[in-house]
C-alpha cells in the first residue's frame, strides 16, 4: 500500500509550518510529511521541526500538490499573492486544484477574513489542524 502524503506549505519565517510538522510528528500521523516553504527560512524551520523531506519555491508546491492526500498551511496558500506576495498565482492554483483535502489555518495576514471563525491563538489552531489532518488521513 502506498504511503500517504501530507504536504505542509508555509512562508515568512515558517513558524506555523514548523509547528504543524512538529505536532504531526508527535501525533504519529501515518504519512510522509513533505514541507515546502515559500522561502528558504520557512523551509529550514519545517525541516528542523522534523519534516521527512523539504523543498523551497513555486515548482515544489506545484509538483507535490499533485499527489498529496492532505495539504496543511495558512489559508493564504489558496490566494495568489498572499503572505506579502510569497504565494504566486501558480502556487495558489496548484493547491486549490489539488484533489487533496485542504486543512487551512485562518490568519489575517492573507488579505482574507473568514467570518464566524473564533479567534484563537496560533497554537490552538495548529492543534485543531493536526487533528483534522489525522482524521483525513485515516479516512482515505
Amino acid at each position: 500500500m502506498k504511503q500517504k502524503k501530507l504536504l505542509v506549505i508555509d512562508g515568512q519565517g515558517g513558524r506555523m509550518g514548523a509547528a504543524l510538522v512538529s505536532q504531526c510528528k508527535t501525533a504519529g500521523l501515518a504519512a510522509e510529511i513533505i514541507a515546502v516553504g515559500a522561502n528558504s527560512a520557512a523551509t529550514a524551520a519545517m525541516l528542523k521541526a522534523g519534516a521527512d523531506a523539504a523543498a523551497t519555491g513555486e515548482n515544489p508546491v506545484v509538483v507535490n500538490a499533485r499527489d498529496a492526500d492532505v495539504i496543511c498551511g495558512p489559508m493564504g496558500i489558496l490566494t495568489a499573492n498572499a503572505l506579502w506576495g510569497e504565494i504566486t498565482p501558480a502556487m495558489a492554483a496548484a493547491v486549490s486544484e489539488s484533489r487533496a483535502q485542504k486543512v487551512l489555518i485562518p490568519v489575517n495576514r492573507c488579505s482574507v477574513t473568514v467570518v464566524g471563525v473564533e479567534q484563537l491563538p496560533l497554537g490552538d489552531y495548529v492543534k485543531l489542524a493536526v487533528e483534522a489532518a489525522k482524521e483525513q488521513l485515516e479516512e482515505k
